[in-house]
């Protein structure tokens, strides 16, 4: 019987190291919960007066590493009472697993926590910073010394 240079049995069996990211089966499983909850959101109506007439992006579904758990990254269209939406769906919860069970073919769809996705907030912080007058003139300044030196 061959040990691994560990001495904990094969890597398969072995814990994985959360500084490499998730593995391929959690980025799989992520998109096909995405695509299941998006199309679930987009046909069911939730009675609940937070969601009326809104619509919502699904921007990402991060599995846990054991697959029962999942994190739903979502962004209200407009960015606009955010809070409140999110907090309504993490209401609804249950009903949305639920429903999304349906529609994919896993042992067990993962309990979900839906939280705000903040990528569009800092992207639109980075851009505006990046816009603002003092960074444009570093900016025409390091260009006009590399034209001096060329």
């Amino acid at each position: 019987m061959s040990r691994s240079p560990r001495g904990r049995g094969s890597a398969r069996h072995t814990r994985r190291d959360m500084s490499h990211g998730p593995s391929q089966r959690q980025l799989r499983v992520g998109e096909a919960l995405r695509h299941a909850l998006a199309e679930v959101l987009r046909e069911n109506e939730i009675r609940d007066s937070d969601l009326d007439g809104v619509s919502v992006t699904i921007t990402q579904v991060k599995p846990s590493p054991d697959m029962r758990y999942a994190t739903v990254y979502c962004e209200p269209l407009g960015g606009q009472n955010a809070k409140a939406i999110i907090a309504a769906l993490n209401r609804h919860k249950g009903f949305l697993r639920g429903e999304m069970g349906h529609l994919i073919t896993m042992k067990f769809t993962p309990d979900l926590r839906f939280v705000e996705d903040e990528s569009f907030a800092e992207a639109q912080k980075i851009e505006t910073i990046l816009k603002s007058p003092e960074v444009q003139r570093d900016l025409a300044a390091t260009h006009d010394d590399e034209e001096e030196e060329g």
